[in-house]
């Protein structure tokens, strides 16, 4: 496997209004079209060109578009893409020491080419949502034994 490289978009003023008026639409698209491959129609000047896209990339162009409209940068990596230690704490947004021992630890999949780690884009990706589901959680308990005792 090769090691991918992770490098964002970053949107600017334009593209930030571009991407907030085509979200709406691509949307409303996806709302109607529920099942099935999603055809998408590409216009190059005057002429126009059909173009059929399975509909798991039309959600990632939602996704996409949505993060460009807040004017967050975007990158896409295939789950089976490698990373270098230095990429997987940027995605993860934590330092390379802490991700070393998150890796250590067990928490994410590794493996080591010489003397190397290298992590698969899959399990960062695995790691980050199980900790998203966990501090959900530990904040929705927070906020029941807040009601509890009257303090909101």
């Amino acid at each position: 496997m090769t090691t991918a490289a992770v490098s964002p978009v970053s949107p600017d003023e334009d593209s930030i209004a571009v991407a907030a008026e085509a979200l709406p639409r691509v949307q409303d698209y996806l709302r109607r079209h529920t099942e099935g491959h999603a055809v998408v129609r590409v216009v190059d000047g005057e002429d126009g060109e059909q173009l059929v896209v399975p509909r798991g990339a039309v959600e990632l162009l939602a996704r996409v578009l949505a993060h460009m409209a807040n004017g967050h940068s975007v990158s896409v990596v295939p789950a089976h893409a490698e990373l270098t230690t230095q990429q997987a704490a940027e995605l993860l947004n934590v330092s390379r020491p802490y991700l070393i021992g998150l890796l250590e630890a067990g928490e994410i999949e590794y493996r080591k080419v010489g003397t190397h780690r290298r992590v698969l884009a899959g399990s960062v990706l695995s790691y980050k949502h199980r900790e998203d589901l966990r501090r959900r959680s530990a904040a929705d308990e927070l906020a029941e034994l807040a009601q509890d005792m009257d303090l909101s």
